[in-house]
């Protein structure tokens, strides 16, 4: 699988502030369930440009369990949360390309492997 994020050994805090977002979004929840039985976006790719944070994680796992293949990046480099896209890749087993802070090439390599997917 490739990826690029910061730094791997972030992931245990980034699932435990996922995990804690997902208390508070039941709705998204009994979708994933639902989606997790009936595969809705099986055979699908799914590329979202998007803020990588505890929440969107969570959107990220639902399009997953409905048996999409997910990749993210950021849609903006301040608002990620390093150890969330740690956290995704390592625990959730997708893809994520990005960095708090990544510079303008960066960025939009991180796009382009998006877009590539």
């Amino acid at each position: 699988m490739k990826y690029d994020v910061a730094d791997l050994a972030l992931a245990p805090e980034g699932k435990r502030r996922i995990l804690w977002a997902n208390n508070d979004m039941p709705v998204l929840a009994q979708i994933r369930e639902r989606f997790a039985r009936s595969k809705p976006l099986k055979g699908k790719s799914v590329s979202a440009c998007l803020h990588i944070t505890a929440e969107t994680a969570n959107l990220a796992r639902t399009l997953q369990a409905g048996g999409a293949s997910v990749v993210l990046c950021a849609s903006n480099p301040l608002s990620t949360q390093d150890d969330v896209a740690a956290s995704l890749v390592k625990d959730f087993h997708i893809p994520v390309f990005a960095i708090r802070g990544e510079n303008r090439k960066v960025y939009y390599d991180h796009i382009n492997a998006a877009i590539d997917h």
